[in-house]
């Protein structure tokens, strides 16, 4: 059986950028998982002394704390700036830009409409920054977006890595209800190239394995765009989680990984996939 990997697959800029950070910085404490991706955070612990946060509380004053990739709401960053711990900000810039757009674009008197999943960290930050809250809407679809009742005026800006045509969904449906749109195209060109890359492979494989976090959105994006192409498509953490049963006649195995997951998970799939099929 022939193994073929995505022609773009893995850590994005952002993810590489927030590694690197907490790398510079051992023996600190992130604030929520860094990135969506347990085996690396083991790593990160067992290599640098990187604890983990899971909320405030758990953060001592005056405590260096690395802020994860998709950011933090900001109540909670002028908590932390309160009681002068050290902030390391290991936030995405592509995260920091819509963070940046609701705030200006509220403070100018629009309605905000997010396109994403509400109980994602990155939405949660990104929502925060709206400066009254009962004017920002979160949408998962056009249903949703097409049922809000909006001011004349709304800015629109999207979940990193949601796919573009679904966005473009949104932002179709909101058109026909407001009289001035502006509209943000905030989905990350990582995500881009990731998920036309997993596409093109999954439409010539005969199984197709998608390498990430369960909780990692990307990832399940790119579980969800392979499974409309190759129907025998797995999404696996680790190497740990494959059937030997996938690869029974099958000539060739794509494979694809979230922008979360680093190289070397993917190589030891990639052996032990070896490792199956030959025995």
């Amino acid at each position: 059986m022939e193994i073929e990997l995505a022609s773009s697959y893995g850590f994005c800029f952002g993810v590489k950028r927030a590694i690197r950070i907490a790398e510079e910085h051992p023996n600190s404490k992130t604030y929520g998982p860094l990135i969506h991706n347990k085996d690396e955070i083991y790593r990160l612990k067992a290599g640098y002394n990187i604890g983990l946060a899971e909320q405030l509380s758990d953060i001592a004053p005056q405590e260096s704390v690395v802020i994860r990739t998709h950011g933090i709401p900001k109540h909670e960053l002028e908590s932390l700036k309160k009681q002068d711990n050290i902030i390391i900000d290991a936030t995405c810039p592509y995260v920091t830009t819509p963070q940046q757009i609701v705030q200006k674009m509220s403070l100018e008197g629009y309605d905000i409409v997010i396109f994403g999943d509400i109980s994602h960290p990155e939405i949660k930050g990104v929502m925060s920054y709206g400066v009254d809250s009962s004017r920002v809407f979160v949408v998962s679809n056009e249903q949703e977006a097409s049922l809000l009742h909006l001011r004349s005026k709304i800015a629109v800006v999207a979940q990193t890595t949601r796919k573009p045509e679904d966005f473009t969904k949104v932002v179709n449906s909101l058109m026909f209800t407001c009289k001035e749109v502006r509209v943000f195209n905030t989905i990350c060109n990582a995500t881009f190239e990731n998920q036309d890359a997993a596409a093109s492979l999954a439409q010539r494989a005969d199984v197709m394995i998608v390498i990430g976090g369960k909780h990692s959105s990307n990832t399940k994006q790119l579980h969800s765009i392979c499974k409309s192409y190759c129907e025998d498509s797995y999404l696996i953490e680790n190497s740990s989680e494959l059937n030997g049963k996938w690869f029974n006649n099958k000539k060739l195995c794509g494979i694809s990984a979230g922008a979360s997951t680093p190289d070397w998970v993917v190589h030891e799939v990639i052996d032990a996939i070896k490792k199956i099929t030959i025995n």
